[in-house]
């Protein structure tokens, strides 16, 4: 039996398609309610917009960690290794540093606060090495959250992934066609060309967006993954180049070429969130222009429903 908690707020004037969220590695719907110095997460900047939104910890995360695949969990430390991984700064002579013009937020309580957010895969052999996610798994519990979005609100969802959720996000496609559109915040890869998911997203042709931050590219040796998110970021384009020629509507942002600077692989807890939160608006717009659709932009300070669901899958 595998177990998706997924926490949802429908507001009391719901103007936008419903939002599904999924978290990447080592992290929970946690991600996108706060930030690590207690400002306004995403789910409630879009809640405000007239968004639905449904965040969910993915089947063996978070609230959703009972499980009856067996699994070890390490308890070595890796808080610089992701510090690194997420382009947030350096590990050096025993301290953490920032990159120049950086938006995370800074101070040693935030960092605390950050690194606290990590949370294991219950079913998986970390103790051993093992950093395998059941893609399947994963992809069937967000169409079952997707599908139930549906039931409740009469409209197909936005699905935003990030980083490691990118590939469960894509093969959700496969299993719910109430997809309205896909936005992918710095997903490990685009879709595999040829394989399941890319096929079926060439038939079915939403609307498709890639958001990338700073400090990207192979000539940043002061930044340690900077040349790995560069191979990443061009599977994306490379996606966005077939998906367009073939009919589809993709865009890829680079936020500094969109004028947004200093933002790193978490950039939906960075200073300036609700700035990226109001471009990811703006695009939502323009493919969803009609007035039951649109956002109002006015605050909703008054939910309809606030509440856990539990999706069981056997």
């Amino acid at each position: 039996m595998l177990t998706t908690n997924v926490f949802y707020q429908i507001p009391e004037s719901e103007t936008g398609l419903p939002m599904v969220f999924l978290h990447g590695y080592g992290q929970s719907r946690m991600g996108w309610m706060t930030t690590p110095d207690g400002r306004e997460g995403w789910s409630d900047i879009f809640l405000r917009k007239g968004h639905s939104v449904f965040l969910i910890d993915q089947p063996r995360r978070g609230e959703a960690g009972q499980t009856s695949q067996a699994g070890t969990i390490s308890t070595t430390p890796s808080d610089q290794t992701w510090y690194t991984q997420f382009r947030i700064g350096t590990y050096i002579n025993g301290a953490f540093t920032y990159n120049e013009e950086s938006q995370f937020p800074k101070g040693e309580e935030v960092l605390d606060q950050f690194f606290r957010q990590m949370t294991p895969d219950t079913g998986m052999d970390s103790a051993n090495g093992d950093q395998n996610i059941d893609i399947t798994v994963v992809a069937k519990a967000v169409a079952a959250v997707i599908d139930k979005a549906y039931e409740m609100t009469g409209k197909k969802s936005i699905l935003v992934t990030h980083s490691q959720g990118g590939m469960p996000g894509w093969d959700t496609v496969l299993y719910t066609e109430n997809i309205a559109s896909i936005i992918a915040i710095e997903p490990g890869m685009a879709p595999s060309e040829n394989g399941e998911a890319y096929n079926k997203l060439m038939e079915i042709k939403i609307p498709i967006c890639f958001y990338y931050g700073d400090y990207i590219g192979d000539g940043l040796s002061n930044i340690p993954a900077a040349g790995m998110w560069n191979m990443m970021r061009g599977s994306a384009y490379t996606f966005e180049e077939s998906y367009t020629t073939s009919g589809g509507k993709c865009t890829v942002y680079d936020l500094p070429d969109e004028g947004i600077y200093g933002n790193d692989h978490m950039m939906f807890q960075d200073l300036n969130n609700d700035i990226i939160a109001d471009h990811i608006e703006k695009w939502i717009n323009n493919y969803f222009p009609n007035e039951i659709y649109r956002s109002s932009g006015r605050y909703l300070n008054i939910w309809k429903l606030i509440y856990f669901l539990n999706i069981f899958m056997y």
